[in-house]
């Protein structure tokens, strides 16, 4: 509804879009910059990515392969295991990010969301 009653200022309306534009590949470029982590095993495995999800680096504490508790077969699975928990809490955390970072601006958009965004 307009204020007032009448027609919507079309140079304003597309001004607004503009900006908004603006911001939001001002957000998701901060985001393909700011790096999140993630671990698993008490931290014996720590996965860091990009808040746009892109991993950026694996650390693997020597604790983790050490094969004393088991057989090598063991010891690779657990490790496998603790890799994709660290992995999917890191993803988890960037998609966090995203959300903050991006969600007002979809609010912004209407509401509805921003298609191929998780929001």
């Amino acid at each position: 509804m307009i204020p007032g009653g009448g027609q919507p200022n079309m140079q304003q309306l597309l001004q607004q879009a503009q900006k908004m534009q603006q911001d939001l590949q001002r957000a998701q470029e901060e985001l393909a910059r700011t790096e999140v982590e993630g671990q698993a095993g008490g931290g014996l495995v720590q996965a860091t990515v990009t808040g746009s999800g892109e991993l950026r680096a694996l650390r693997i504490d020597p604790k983790a392969v050490d094969p004393e508790g088991g057989s090598r077969e063991e010891t690779a699975e657990t490790l496998a295991d603790l890799v994709v928990a660290a992995v999917h809490a890191a993803n988890e955390n960037a998609q966090a990010l995203q959300q903050q970072k991006l969600g007002p601006l979809a609010q912004g958009l209407g509401g509805g969301g921003i298609p191929g965004l998780p929001f």
